[in-house]
């Protein structure tokens, strides 16, 4: 995924998923699992981490900023006593990247509690907002998250799970959430289903998490996804279930399986890492190539070009090499140094190179600047053409739903062609795939998928002048 360095301390120029969650209810060591859990989701969040658990109905939490092994350590997590936690990592897409608006998020009220974390964007996030402050809510954060925990604590309503339906009933927009209390664990998906939720379950204890690696990690075997609008609660009588919403048409997130799931993950039911190989093997019988190997910008180009060199019969190379150990963010000292930025992360294997036409193929292209960057890194050296391949339809529309694309006006495909997208990155050739290539190699029927980041067709609608993605002044 093209990251924008050219504000590499700018978070909002960086493209973000919203978060990872993860719950666990009747299990003696819920905090440790749910670390692990989190440790496996790492990808949906970097910016804080957080686990609330509950022990004989007393919440215990601990959220810091940065990456899960930084916020935990051994002394914090058997402080966090108790047979039931819920976790969250996270993006900011609305609030700023500050402590008071890490999750889950965590309220008293009525001699309760209730442990809240979200993945997902509201749609009405500022009109409820304004109609809960009107009675009297007082807000702790910025993140449209926080309107959940308001709702259901304000909800008169008797029992968590008529609370959050009637909670949820009021929302618009796409969430996947984990409610924990002191005898219960909630989880629920928009109707729609934008961000996936899976079912596990290990010992007799259940798990719910953003993707299956989560479970995979924690030994916990699959049982199923949570369905679109499905409300499942766990409590000491075992599982219950409730559709509470009338059935919509879906809308899967399709970016889940072109870049932000984990390759290993089986998101809406279907694995991602065989997605991205017929979406490269699809590319490949759309837009060929006469190159002497196929390469990708690691990682999350590895497995489109995997299916792109396999159809084509060409060489699969490692043109680049990805340090490891770059983390989000690093010290620039000047501004002489700055465009060294992209360069931290990925260096050429220069003898492999040089002489060699190439076709780079990648998930996508944002803004431009880096795969600019990048190309232009390769021609230096020694590459004698290079080609790129996108394994999706240009990015021509800002997300409403969870991911932090950027503003239309700096999404470069909103703007320019592909020819002039190609001279601007400056290569021999460009192509992306079809919006009919794309869905057509989706194991879902065509029309459950949220394509508006490429189309501008929103499934669910908003008024620009109410949700402002935040809900700071």
């Amino acid at each position: 995924m093209e990251y924008w360095h050219r504000k590499m301390m700018d978070k909002k120029y960086y493209p973000k998923e919203a978060c990872g969650i993860f719950g666990i209810f009747g299990h003696p060591e819920a905090s440790h699992l749910t670390y692990l859990g989190l440790y496996a989701l790492q990808h949906r969040g970097q910016e804080s981490a957080g686990i609330v658990t509950s022990d004989h109905g007393e919440p215990k939490s601990h959220k810091g900023m940065g990456l899960v092994a930084d916020t935990f350590d051994q002394g914090k997590l058997q402080a966090l006593s108790g047979n039931a936690a819920v976790g969250h990592v996270r993006y900011s897409t609305t609030g700023s990247s500050l402590l008071k608006n890490a999750q889950p998020f965590l309220a008293q009220h009525s001699q309760s509690f209730l442990a809240l974390a979200h993945n997902g964007n509201l749609v009405n996030a500022r009109e409820l907002k304004d109609k809960l402050e009107a009675r009297g809510s007082i807000f702790q954060s910025t993140m449209d998250s926080e309107i959940f925990v308001h709702l259901i604590a304000r909800s008169k309503k008797s029992g968590y799970m008529e609370k959050t339906k009637q909670a949820l009933s009021q929302v618009r927009g796409s969430y996947s959430i984990i409610l924990l209390t002191e005898n219960a664990l909630i989880g629920a998906r928009d109707p729609r289903g934008f961000r996936p939720l899976c079912l596990g379950e290990i010992n007799g204890s259940f798990v719910l998490a953003s993707e299956t690696c989560a479970l995979d990690l924690v030994q916990a075997k699959y049982v199923r996804d949570v369905g679109p609008g499905e409300i499942v609660l766990v409590d000491k009588d075992g599982l219950h279930s409730e559709h509470p919403f009338p059935k919509v048409k879906p809308a899967f997130c399709i970016f889940e399986y072109i870049y932000f799931a984990r390759p290993d993950s089986n998101i809406f039911g279907k694995n991602v890492y065989l997605v991205r190989k017929k979406l490269g093997a699809r590319l490949a019988e759309e837009s060929p190539a006469e190159v002497d190997f196929v390469m990708p910008i690691p990682d999350s180009g590895n497995y489109a070009a995997l299916g792109f060199a396999e159809r084509m019969s060409l060489p699969f190379e490692m043109g680049m090499i990805r340090n490891h150990y770059v983390g989000r963010t690093f010290i620039q000292p000047s501004q002489s140094v700055r465009d060294l930025g992209v360069k931290v992360k990925l260096n050429p294997v220069r003898d492999l190179l040089k002489g060699k036409r190439v076709v780079v193929v990648e998930d996508s292209i944002v803004r431009g600047t880096t795969s600019r960057t990048r190309i232009r890194t390769l021609r230096e050296a020694g590459a004698k053409e290079v080609h790129m391949r996108i394994s999706c339809p240009p990015h021509r529309f800002p997300c409403h739903y969870g991911i932090d694309f950027p503003t239309r006006e700096e999404l470069i495909a909103s703007s320019r062609s592909v020819e002039e997208i190609r001279k601007f990155i400056g290569l021999d050739s460009l192509a992306y795939l079809s919006l009919e290539g794309m869905v057509g190699t989706m194991p879902q029927a065509s029309d459950s998928f949220c394509l508006a980041c490429y189309t501008g067709n929103y499934p669910v609608s908003f008024s620009p002048k109410t949700n402002k993605f935040s809900l700071e002044r």
